[in-house]
C-alpha cells in the first residue's frame, strides 16, 4: 500500500491480485496514503513509526553504492520494514503478559576495524524525529521522567550521527575516527537502550535472565479469517546480511544484522504467544519463509554472489 513496486509484483507472483476486487481496494488503499497530508504521518507514534518506514518501500536512485542496486537489497528492505511493522502490531495488540526487545549485543567480534553504516539518511532523520515526538510527547503528559528522557534524546542523538555518516558515505567523504568508534560501539549501544527499556524487571541472574525471557522473536496475529483462520506475522532469530561496500577506497566485505520474517495462517482457537513462537523456533516447528527473500537468503552452507 506504500507505492512499492516490489511489492505489487511479489503479491501478482503470489496470485493476491486474482481475488475479487483485490486490484481496485489496493489502487484505493495506495491513493488514500498517496494523499495523505504530511500532519497525519504525525498523529501518533504508531503513524510516525509507520512514516519512519516508507523510505524502505523506494527506488534507490542512482549514486548509491553497487549493493543497494538490485532486486536482492529491494526485497532485503521489504523484509526489513515487515519485520518492524511486525514487532509495531506486536507492541499495539494486547496481550496477557508482553514481552519485546530489540536484538541485544554481544561481544564485539574485532573482524573489520572500520565498519559501514547503510547509507539511508531518510530513515534516519525519520528516526530521530520519532525519538523526539515520544520523548516530547510523554513529557508534556508527565509521563517520562529524566532518565527515560535522556535516553530518548540520547537515540534522537545517535540517530542524527547515523544520518550525517550516512551523507558522507553518499559523497564518498572519508569519516573521522569518532565516527568509525561511533560504528564499533553501535552494538553496544543497541544493549543499554535494551537494558534500560528492561531495567524495572527486577530478575535473579541479571542479562542473563533477562536474554532468555526477552528474545527478540515476536509474534503477532493481525487479522482474522472466520470461522477458524488468522493470519500470523512473526520474526525470528536474527539473520547475518554480508555485503561488499567501499571503505577508505577500498572495497571490504561487512557483516550485519536483519530481521528474519514471517506470515502464515494459523488456527484462531490457538493463536501464537511468544512463548509458544520460541518454543516452535527452537525445535525447528517453524513455517517456511516467504519464497521472496530467496533473492537475498543463501541456504546454509550455500555461497552466492549477489550483482546489480
Amino acid at each position: 500500500a506504500f507505492g512499492s513496486a516490489e511489492a505489487s509484483q511479489i503479491l501478482k507472483d503470489m496470485g493476491e491480485y486474482q481475488y475479487q476486487g483485490y486490484p481496485e481496494n489496493m489502487d484505493k488503499m495506495q491513493q488514500y496514503l498517496a494523499d495523505l497530508a504530511e500532519a497525519s504521518w504525525h498523529q501518533n507514534l504508531y503513524w510516525n513509526w509507520m512514516h519512519t518506514l516508507r523510505p524502505l518501500t523506494r527506488q534507490v536512485p542512482d549514486g548509491y553504492p553497487t549493493f543497494m542496486l538490485n532486486q536482492a537489497w529491494a526485497h532485503k528492505e521489504l523484509n526489513t520494514l515487515l519485520g518492524s511493522w511486525t514487532e509495531l502490531k506486536h507492541d499495539t495488540i494486547l496481550y496477557s503478559k508482553q514481552n519485546y526487545a530489540e536484538m541485544g549485543g554481544g561481544g564485539m567480534e574485532e573482524i573489520d576495524d572500520r565498519g559501514y553504516v547503510e547509507p539511508n539518511p531518510h530513515l534516519y532523520a525519520r528516526l530521530a524525529a520519532l525519538s523526539a515526538m515520544t520523548r516530547d510527547g510523554l513529557k508534556a503528559r508527565n509521563l517520562l521522567d529524566e532518565r527515560d528522557s535522556e535516553n530518548l534524546s540520547r537515540m534522537e542523538e545517535l540517530a542524527l550521527q547515523l544520518k550525517t555518516i550516512s551523507e558522507k558515505e553518499l559523497r564518498g567523504e572519508s569519516l573521522t575516527e569518532e565516527e568509525y568508534e561511533l560504528i564499533r560501539s553501535f552494538g553496544g549501544q543497541l544493549e543499554h537502550f535494551w537494558m534500560e527499556a528492561l531495567r524495572d524487571q527486577a530478575q535473579d541472574g541479571g542479562r542473563s535472565m533477562l536474554l532468555i525471557n526477552n528474545r527478540a522473536p515476536v509474534v503477532a496475529d493481525v487479522a482474522t479469517a472466520p470461522p477458524s483462520k488468522v493470519l500470523e506475522e512473526a520474526t525470528g532469530y536474527i539473520d547475518y546480511i554480508f555485503a561488499v561496500v567501499p571503505v577508505e577506497g577500498k572495497l571490504r566485505i561487512v557483516k550485519g544484522g536483519v530481521y528474519s520474517y514471517y506470515e502464515f495462517p494459523w488456527p484462531a482457537e490457538d493463536r501464537l504467544t511468544d512463548e509458544k513462537w520460541w518454543e516452535m523456533l527452537d525445535n525447528g516447528q517453524e513455517p517456511d519463509r516467504p519464497a521472496w527473500i530467496e533473492s537475498f537468503m543463501a541456504k546454509t552452507g550455500e555461497g552466492r554472489f549477489i550483482r546489480p
